[in-house]
């Protein structure tokens, strides 16, 4: 019997051997599927805590449901029952501006307005950034040259404000990157499609938004009922918790006999396969290969990462109402905060608080502030009801802080990335029976790493079990 081995039992990792384990039963094919994790937990960064009737999540807390593939995979397991959209009567986002919170103007799709009275009567930005913005559609499409970063492509098609004011916050909310340094075609790639197919970001997505069928069931954003391990537990489930080894890490990948690899863990155990998913993080996989490929090893290594910390808050309700809008608001760079945003968690999604009780989630340091992450837990905490105070007005010392600190966790597609991922891939084309799978590589989120992990498994299969 043939054995793939995939190393780091993250949203990737566990999508690539349930891709595996389900194609074998489909086809009736013979394979040994072993899951590897050096945490004794499963699920990445993924990590869902429940403390006096509170759903705390330490790291992310929804994915996007226009991603299909999350979704899909949840169908398939069974579990669609306990997909929990967002609470929309209190939707909304505010933008940090002068030490003042104002509203994201309504149909701006993070950076793009598509409705024009809104943008006009927003106190966000200036009169002449908003005609800035207004005229996009009339800005000429760029053709050839060299790569553009996110902060050229916005500054180009929607001026200076429509960067420092909206894209940057909400960039560093979702990527704790910067801008200037991120590669447009390997972060947004959508956003180049749009503008190399309409000539304009607000042509193409009024296009775009025109013709979808979005589910009456489905808020853009998704979560579950329990929280999002409770997605990494049932995918774990139907895996089989019997191909699971937690608290085992690997060490690295030596080539074995009759084509075949061998994994040796930090415990100095050694396991034969037939091929590997690494679907650990870029500069752990990077360690991992280096005695088989050198070059892979560095190009793997050179994919940056920083480290954020997040910070959930437990307060009586009386002590937020009215303080606490919509689902949260975000920060620039240039307000000179200590935090890049903070998510109101029990107005966002059910069940996050008990009755009377609230729950508001700040996030600290990513590429602005990389110095903060390194700071003690308590230290932390008070920084966020520090920034709490001074924003919001929350006076009130919370009940609870729980804090959870990620160093090194988030992946950067910087530019060059592209160019990184094609190098890494012919490399890859050498070693038959060697994957990667994560968020450093093809599309950051819950649902791009299901589709990259999928996508892995299914090479491995082409490989191992080649049509014909």
């Amino acid at each position: 019997m043939k054995r793939v081995v995939v190393i780091g039992a993250g949203i990737a990792g566990l999508a690539a051997a349930h891709r595996l384990v389900e194609e074998t039963k489909a086809k009736s094919i013979e394979l040994d599927v072993l899951l590897m994790e050096k945490e004794n937990r499963l699920g990445g960064t993924i990590l869902t805590e429940k403390h006096e009737g509170f759903v705390i999540e330490g790291g992310p807390d929804c994915f996007l449901s226009e991603k299909p593939w999350a979704l899909d995979l949840a169908e398939r397991i069974g579990i669609t029952d306990r997909v929990d959209g967002t609470v929309e009567k209190n939707k909304g986002v505010f933008m940090m501006w002068g030490s003042k919170l104002h509203p994201l103007p309504e149909g701006v799709f993070l950076m793009v307005p598509t409705k024009l009275m809104p943008l006009f009567t927003s106190s966000l930005l200036s009169w002449r950034g908003k005609l800035r913005m207004a005229l996009e559609p009339f800005v000429s499409k760029r053709t050839g040259g060299k790569e553009e970063s996110l902060a050229e492509f916005v500054t180009r098609r929607l001026g200076r404000e429509a960067l420092e004011r909206i894209a940057e916050p909400l960039v560093a909310g979702i990527h704790a990157g910067e801008p200037e340094g991120m590669s447009l075609e390997a972060s947004f790639p959508r956003f180049k499609q749009l503008e190399d197919r309409y000539g304009s970001l607000v042509r193409g997505m009024l296009t775009h938004t025109k013709g979808a069928v979005r589910s009456p069931r489905r808020t853009i954003f998704v979560s579950f009922k329990d929280g999002l391990a409770q997605f990494a537990e049932s995918i774990a489930d139907v895996i089989g918790r019997e191909r699971l080894r937690l608290g085992t890490a690997a060490g690295s990948i030596e080539r074995g006999t009759q084509n075949r690899w061998k994994v040796s863990t930090l415990s100095g155990e050694a396991i034969d396969a037939d091929a590997v998913i690494l679907a650990a993080p870029a500069h752990a996989s990077a360690s991992i290969v280096s005695g088989i490929d050198p070059d892979l090893s560095a190009e793997l290594g050179g994919i940056p990462y920083v480290g954020t910390a997040t910070v959930s808050l437990a307060y009586d309700a009386k002590d937020v109402e009215g303080k606490a809008v919509g689902f949260g608001f975000v920060v620039p760079r240039l307000e000179g905060r200590r935090i890049m945003a903070a998510t109101y968690s029990s107005r966002k999604f059910r069940r996050r608080a008990p009755e009377g009780k609230a729950l508001v989630r700040c996030f600290i340091g990513g590429s602005q502030r990389p110095d903060l992450v390194e700071r003690k837990p308590q230290e932390l905490a008070d920084i966020a009801v520090a920034e709490l105070a001074d924003i919001l007005g929350i006076k009130a010392d919370p009940l609870w802080a729980k804090v959870y600190g990620w160093p090194n966790s988030m992946p950067q597609t910087v530019l060059g990335h592209a160019q990184r991922m094609k190098r890494i891939t012919s490399k890859l084309e050498k070693l038959p029976g060697i994957e990667i799978a994560g968020g450093a590589y093809d599309g950051l989120g819950i649902p791009d790493c299901v589709r990259v992990g999928e996508a892995a498994a299914e090479r491995i299969l082409e490989t191992l079990f080649p049509a014909g």
